[in-house]
């Protein structure tokens, strides 16, 4: 099986061959030295200042995004958050669990977010931004400079969820301003999943260390403490942690975060220019892509009966969609172990498919 998916992804044979071996015990001087270069490396990769934090968690993406919610914000704050599919529906579901005054910023799917969007919200006294950099669910990726300069004007503490677009788009957290970033070790760190990546700006570190988490499990305060000495406050995700230290130096060997942003988006343009060369039946749903993912609306046939046909037939993965999407949107991954070839096998898929009358 070929995985087009936006995560899991395929991981490189370094990773996997981490994955085959026997997980270490932890609580040695050797891991806490994997774990403290992991903190710097991903440090780098964002472009966040040297005196920001990094906290591994053991959980998927959205563990990260919860632990952000409950551990910075409080209901003495003011929120805005940016709702524009499935994962902006998350962010507000979190806010609501913990009784985080918000208001939405609702886009219809595919829809950019533009300054008009913002304006209204000015001098309003918010205190808080959350925003999916990607919305992995439509594949919109948003204008952060735009929310920058909110952000700055406003004086507002701001939390990107990068889950999908870390590695895969230029990011640089200092330059933006960013509180809290967010990634998932399943995404373009290439990795199976079960570990959410936070780095933390100093006032993020300040907020969380003034705040008491409700939650022993997924409390920054205690994350943050054991990291100083390169461990967790639990066992975590050894192997992973062990593949994504694999991952992070096999990326500063290749070239860095700018290589491996330049390597993706090629991916994503030999993809598109090749649907268009054969004018396959898709329209690009996505007024602002990423590199990361294409998402694409079918002309002719349901898109989830078109991930299936390429799963059972062809022996690859698409990306589907849930809810009201369903049968809208599929999406193609850009993210992971992938080369042109692959991409060229899942062109001739859907060239059979048209052949035989089916898309």
């Amino acid at each position: 099986m070929i995985n087009f998916t936006v995560g899991p992804v395929q991981s490189s044979d370094a990773v996997r061959a981490i994955g085959a071996e026997q997980v270490p015990y932890f609580r040695t001087a050797e891991f806490s030295a994997l774990m403290l270069e992991n903190e710097a490396l991903v440090k780098k990769f964002a472009k966040a200042t040297e005196d920001s934090r990094v906290a591994f968690m053991t959980g998927s993406g959205s563990a990260g995004m919860e632990t952000a919610v409950m551990n910075t914000l409080t209901p003495a704050d003011k929120a805005l958050v940016v709702n524009g599919g499935s994962f902006g529906e998350r962010f507000v579901e979190l806010l609501e669990l913990h009784e985080i005054p918000f208001t939405q910023i609702r886009l219809e799917p595919g829809k950019a977010l533009r300054p008009e969007h913002l304006k209204q919200y000015e001098g309003q006294g918010y205190t808080a931004f959350l925003v999916n950099k990607h919305e992995t669910s439509t594949g919109v990726h948003y204008d952060m400079d735009l929310i920058s300069s909110f952000c700055r004007k406003e004086n507002i503490f701001l939390i990107v969820d990068c889950i999908s677009t870390f590695l895969a788009d230029p990011f640089d957290m200092a330059g933006l301003g960013a509180d809290i970033m967010i990634t998932g070790s399943q995404k373009a760190l290439a990795c199976p999943p079960g570990i959410s990546v936070m780095c933390l700006s100093p006032r993020a570190v300040s907020r969380a260390e003034s705040i008491r988490c409700k939650c022993q499990y997924l409390d920054l305060k205690l994350a943050l403490k054991n990291a100083e000495r390169g461990q967790t406050p639990w066992t975590p995700a050894v192997g992973i942690l062990r593949q994504i230290n694999a991952r992070l130096k096999e990326i500063d060997a290749n070239g860095g975060v700018e290589a491996e942003i330049t390597r993706t988006a090629h991916l994503a343009e030999y993809f598109r220019g090749k649907f268009k060369e054969y004018d396959l039946p898709f329209t690009i749903v996505s007024e602002s892509l990423s590199n990361a993912v294409t998402p694409l609306h079918p002309l002719t046939a349901s898109a989830n009966d078109i991930f299936l046909k390429i799963k059972d037939e062809y022996g690859m993965w698409i990306c589907p969609n849930g809810g009201s999407m369903k049968d809208t949107v599929f999406r193609v991954g850009h993210i992971g172990c992938l080369t042109e070839a692959d991409y060229d096998r899942l062109i001739d898929a859907f060239l059979d498919l048209r052949n035989k009358g089916f898309i």
